[in-house]
Protein backbone atom coordinates (compact mmCIF):
# COMPACT_ATOMS: atom_id res chain seq x y z
CA UNK A 1 0.00 0.00 0.00
CA UNK A 2 1.66 3.68 -1.09
CA UNK A 3 1.16 6.21 1.66
CA UNK A 4 1.20 9.79 0.58
CA UNK A 5 1.98 12.49 3.46
CA UNK A 6 -0.21 15.21 3.94
CA UNK A 7 2.53 17.68 4.19
CA UNK A 8 3.79 17.06 0.00
CA UNK A 9 3.05 19.70 -1.80
CA UNK A 10 0.93 18.72 -4.90
CA UNK A 11 3.32 17.32 -7.85
CA UNK A 12 1.66 20.63 -10.21
CA UNK A 13 2.90 23.74 -7.75
CA UNK A 14 5.98 23.68 -7.04
CA UNK A 15 7.54 25.27 -3.96
CA UNK A 16 8.90 28.96 -4.18
CA UNK A 17 12.61 28.66 -2.83
CA UNK A 18 13.14 32.23 -1.35
CA UNK A 19 16.90 33.86 -2.35
CA UNK A 20 19.54 34.57 0.62
CA UNK A 21 20.48 38.45 0.98
CA UNK A 22 23.80 39.57 0.04
CA UNK A 23 23.95 41.62 3.27
CA UNK A 24 21.20 43.60 5.21
CA UNK A 25 18.46 44.76 5.31
CA UNK A 26 17.43 41.57 6.23
CA UNK A 27 13.42 40.53 6.40
CA UNK A 28 11.98 39.83 9.78
CA UNK A 29 10.92 36.49 10.98
CA UNK A 30 7.14 36.25 11.14
CA UNK A 31 7.17 34.17 14.32
CA UNK A 32 10.13 35.61 16.99
CA UNK A 33 10.63 38.85 14.80
CA UNK A 34 14.32 38.15 14.97
CA UNK A 35 16.56 39.28 11.26
CA UNK A 36 16.30 35.97 9.03
CA UNK A 37 19.07 35.33 6.16
CA UNK A 38 16.84 36.44 3.39
CA UNK A 39 16.03 40.22 2.24
CA UNK A 40 13.32 42.70 3.61
CA UNK A 41 11.98 42.27 -0.69
CA UNK A 42 11.48 38.50 -0.58
CA UNK A 43 7.24 38.09 -0.58
CA UNK A 44 6.06 35.55 1.50
CA UNK A 45 6.53 33.84 4.69
CA UNK A 46 10.14 33.97 6.05
CA UNK A 47 11.42 32.44 9.13
CA UNK A 48 14.71 32.74 11.07
CA UNK A 49 17.10 29.19 10.95
CA UNK A 50 15.44 28.04 14.40
CA UNK A 51 11.84 29.03 13.75
CA UNK A 52 12.52 27.56 10.02
CA UNK A 53 13.57 24.19 11.77
CA UNK A 54 10.83 24.08 14.21
CA UNK A 55 8.28 25.09 11.71
CA UNK A 56 9.85 22.20 9.68
CA UNK A 57 9.31 19.59 12.58
CA UNK A 58 6.25 20.36 13.05
CA UNK A 59 4.40 20.05 9.26
CA UNK A 60 6.99 16.59 8.92
CA UNK A 61 5.47 13.29 8.19
CA UNK A 62 4.98 11.12 11.31
CA UNK A 63 5.11 7.87 9.80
Amino acid sequence: MDQECYADPPASAPAATPVSADGPPYAECVLCRKPTEYPESQAGIVYCPVCEWQEAGRTACSG
